[in-house]
């Protein structure tokens, strides 16, 4: 026998033990007993039921959300028109017609009296606060009267708003460089 033969006998003799090991491999591998498949039909149960309570609780947040925040589209749109009531009254007040500034003054603080009753409040804002961005929207930057006003407001140009907890029109500001 060559060197050859002998190689070949040698890796037919490791490919015959191969196949013996991984034949005694499989014979090894054991069906679940009825205990561990009782378990096995727990854990996916415990599971799913897991999940199915996470969907409940995610979608009564989501309602409760919707409701809080249903009114959002109508609440920005009216926005316009209370500023434009502001506008008017302050327009009115400089004429010396009184039961036309009463009359007017009525009508405003009922609509806004119902827009708060719907959740809407008003954002403070007032010459010297600091300004934030995640709050206040800047349009422009001018030089500051005095050092107290560097990087404060100086002037709120339209008035911001919240409903609820969420800022549906952010306070455009002037602030001092």
């Amino acid at each position: 026998m060559s060197k050859e033969d002998k190689i070949q006998e040698e890796e037919i003799q490791n490919n015959e033990q191969e196949a013996q090991v991984e034949e005694s491999q499989e014979v090894e591998v054991e069906e679940p007993t009825a205990e561990e498949l009782i378990q096995i039909e727990k854990d996916k149960y415990l599971r799913l039921f897991a999940e199915f309570e996470n969907y409940k609780k995610r979608t009564t947040r989501e309602r409760i959300e919707l409701f809080k925040t249903a009114s959002q589209d109508l609440m920005t749109s009216l926005l316009p028109i209370m500023d434009d009531f502001e506008r008017g009254l302050t327009e009115i007040k400089k004429v010396k017609d009184k039961e036309v500034l009463t009359g007017m003054q009525l009508i405003s603080d009922k609509f806004k009296s119902t827009l708060t009753q719907k959740g809407l409040t008003e954002i403070d804002v007032k010459q010297g606060d600091t300004f934030d961005a995640e709050i206040h929207e800047a349009i422009t930057q001018i030089p500051a009267p005095s050092k107290k006003l560097k990087g404060k407001i100086i002037d709120a140009v339209e008035k911001g708003y919240k409903l609820g907890d969420k800022i549906i029109r952010y306070p455009k500001v002037v602030i001092g460089q």
